[in-house]
């Protein structure tokens, strides 16, 4: 095996079984090993659904499962990349500031930097309800859009986001949005100290749930050497999940692309500026180039390794 990935792959309404017939498989097809697990109270895994008591016990438990699976025999020697989407991405970034020298690089898919103000409650609501988290924390009182209606663009996909009986389709938490709104804004003002590692965010233009304009300023801001970043005109949200088949295997040859270049022995990093070649107005670019060889020859076969939770699918299974 040439290289190996480790994949953080989630969003807030996730289910391991279902990523594995999605994003997981396909990277799978590519030759990477995926990994991941489902988020307390997400999935499976216990808990009351969709309960978040403290962000940092997902970045924690996330942290250590895949630092045990990077430390098993097969894989101790791979490169390792997180995978992350929406609330993954703010997972992924979490879990970089936890080790920043420990991963190779990060997959950041319309990462949760920042919760659009589309969707985010109006000040005076937030105010309210963090006066009584403390009281009624798993409430689902919380007043939102409908996520599903924003995050899907295809029509076939959505519904059978619907018609899936893991999927968590009622208010969320009080304790849960507040949560996640502590940890974007926090990210959202910590950028430049937070992503130092190699990185590849990508947004679709037309999202409502997360901020485009938040993944240019990571790309901006961030301390990254190498980063990337591409912006979908007309995308919405699900890039890998929500899309017609055609703009998702877009976004999947993207992804691709950046990985097999970073998991190459001869891959080096050659960075050019340009006022908007190749960039995104006038953003820096850093551009990755391959070092020539008679002997470079990937073969999939040979293999990679991932590791990784995504989707929008919550296991329903308690009351809670």
């Amino acid at each position: 095996m040439e290289s190996s990935m480790l994949v953080e792959v989630g969003d807030q309404t996730s289910d391991m079984r279902v990523i594995a017939r999605g994003c997981g498989t396909k990277l799978a097809s590519y030759g990477y090993a995926v990994f991941g697990i489902d988020y307390e109270g997400h999935g499976r895994s216990m808990g009351a659904r969709c309960y978040i008591k403290k962000f940092d016990h997902i970045v924690t438990d996330c942290s250590s499962y895949f630092k045990y699976i990077s430390g098993q025999e097969d894989y101790k020697n791979k490169r390792r990349f997180l995978y992350g989407e929406s609330m993954g991405g703010a997972v992924a970034l979490l879990i970089h500031r936890k080790d920043p020298t420990f991963w190779h690089g990060a997959l950041l898919v319309a990462p949760m930097c920042k919760i659009s103000e589309k969707v985010k409650p109006h000040p005076l609501v937030i105010s309210m309800l963090t006066r009584v988290e403390d009281v009624i924390p798993r409430w689902k009182i919380v007043p939102t859009k409908d996520v599903i209606d924003a995050a899907f663009k295809d029509p076939v996909k959505r519904e059978e986001i619907r018609s899936n009986r893991l999927i968590y389709q009622e208010k969320p938490r009080l304790k849960t949005a507040l949560e996640m709104l502590r940890t974007s804004m926090g990210l959202e003002d910590s950028l430049s100290e937070v992503v130092t590692l190699p990185f590849f965010v990508l947004h679709g233009e037309a999202d409502t749930v997360t901020d485009p304009e938040v993944s240019r300023a990571l790309y901006e801001r961030a301390s990254s050497q190498d980063k990337t970043i591409k912006l979908y005109p007309g995308m919405w949200h699900g890039l890998t999940s929500g899309e017609t088949d055609h703009n998702i295997d877009i976004v999947f040859g993207d992804i691709i692309s950046w990985l097999d270049k970073r998991s190459a022995d001869d891959f080096i990093l050659e960075k050019q500026f340009s006022d908007n070649a190749g960039g995104v107005d006038g953003i820096e670019v850093v551009y990755p180039v391959e070092q020539a060889s008679e002997s470079k020859q990937r073969t999939r076969a040979r293999g990679s390794y991932l590791c990784g939770w995504k989707g929008r699918n919550m296991h329903q299974h308690s009351a809670m």
